[in-house]
């Protein structure tokens, strides 16, 4: 059918964020203008950025980080929604989510720095409690307290959380459907122009390409994976992930290939995919059943790749053509 003059146009928006770029991808009657939602979509995404980042010590995180323990610590009201979120999981997870292995992650070179022997050895020999018995939060201040020494980090979350700010930014600005996306976790509110779901590849955990394992359809919903092909390092000979164990203050040692969550909200598929990586395919599929979690665990046997599933979501997802 010959496109006419009323079809509505594409729009593919993206911008810097925390390393990579954010996407926006949005149809529009001919003569939209896109660039005020650009501005509205960078000034959200620096907004998070701003407040939960490791890599800037002025951020609202790293000065909660700093502060001594037993300080109230006043903080912007996204950063305790991040924070009250990734309590809640770490409770439902038993542990396996915790945003309170920022010396860990320190340590092992997947923050800003090296990684430091003597930071590793301290970081696997002390009591590593969760972050949810550490940290009190107070939503009337809004401010939270460390009640003991916790070096926090939002990387399992706040990644997920800046997509939700890019898809809240979007309606805001009047938009109603469009996907949006940081790197692998998308969410996806309306539906295409032609009344068909949005649709997202889960890519294939391989370290050498980037290729889609299988095709998702997405509709007012969001979805992430986190695997070990991506941000590791090696190790003697051994390649590490960079997701920690919570329980050893260490990267996880032969975790699944990568594990896929679909949500409501694009953070909490960002935790919970985090969650379910260290839990592994057995008791991570039994949790997410239990509470109702769609995902797509992969692991390897040699150069095979097994699926477990929970929900119904990814029951024959279909592989590209």
């Amino acid at each position: 059918m010959s496109k006419t003059c009323s079809d509505p146009t594409r729009h593919a928006l993206n911008g810097p964020t925390m390393g990579t770029r954010w996407s926006a991808l949005f149809h529009a009657a001919p003569g939209f203008d896109p660039a005020p939602v650009q501005d509205a979509l960078q000034q959200a995404i620096d907004e998070v950025d701003r407040q939960m980042s490791t890599w800037n010590p002025a951020s609202d995180l790293m000065r909660l980080n700093a502060a001594p323990v037993g300080d109230w610590i006043p903080l912007p009201p996204a950063l305790m929604a991040v924070l009250a979120l990734g309590l809640r999981i770490g409770r439902a997870s038993g542990g396996a989510f915790d945003i309170g292995t920022g010396d860990a992650v320190a340590a092992w070179g997947f923050g800003a720095g090296p990684a430091d022997p003597v930071r590793i050895r301290d970081a696997a020999s002390r009591p590593r409690p969760p972050a949810h018995d550490l940290l009190d939060l107070d939503p009337a201040t809004p401010g939270a307290r460390k009640r003991a020494p916790v070096t926090l980090d939002l990387n399992g979350i706040a990644k997920g959380y800046g997509v939700d700010r890019l898809a809240r930014a979007l309606a805001d600005c009047g938009i109603t459907a469009a996907l949006a996306g940081i790197d692998g976790e998308m969410r996806a509110f309306g539906l295409r122009p032609d009344g068909t779901p949005w649709r997202v590849a889960i890519e294939a955990p391989d370290p050498r390409r980037r290729a889609a394992h299988a095709l998702l359809e997405l509709q007012d919903a969001a979805v992430a994976t986190s695997g070990d092909y991506r941000h590791r390092i090696t190790e003697q000979g051994r390649h590490l992930s960079h997701t920690m164990d919570p329980r050893r203050g260490a990267p996880l040692v032969d975790p699944p290939a990568s594990v896929t969550v679909v949500a409501p909200t694009c953070a909490e598929a960002d935790a919970w995919a985090s969650a379910l990586m260290v839990l592994g395919a057995g008791q991570g599929a039994a949790l997410a059943t239990r509470i109702g979690l769609h995902a797509l665990i992969l692991t390897r046997d040699g150069g095979t790749l097994h699926a477990t599933t929970a929900g119904t979501l990814f029951r024959g997802t279909p592989r590209p053509a």
